[in-house]
């Protein structure tokens, strides 16, 4: 069974913003667009940079160290999706973002 951890008050978040959270010492990149919540790991394949300091263009995260870009809802990179970084459940609940990690 999937154990989700609150990250977020689903008000604390705007229309295409993204923020880093934590789940179970994991870096995780939430995104809410569209008045939905999505996850994915927080971490670059590049060079390692934060994606959840990133901008959203269109569905993609754009990697605030070189421009990378990473769909929300999959974690594939934009050139070659066969490149990914994780990308989690999200639910929420009573006004609370919850991510899985399973």
């Amino acid at each position: 069974m999937s154990e989700f951890v609150e990250v977020a008050k689903a008000d604390d978040l705007m229309e295409g913003e993204g923020r880093t959270v934590e789940v179970k010492g994991t870096q995780v990149a939430l995104f809410k667009k569209g008045g939905k919540f999505y996850a994915i790991n927080n971490t670059c394949l590049h060079e390692g940079g934060p994606l959840g300091e990133g901008s959203l263009d269109g569905d993609f995260v754009v990697c605030p160290l070189h421009g990378w870009k990473f769909n929300i809802k999959t974690g594939a990179y934009e050139l070659n999706s066969k490149l990914k970084v994780a990308n989690y459940r999200v639910k929420v609940e009573s006004g609370r973002v919850l991510v899985s990690l399973d």
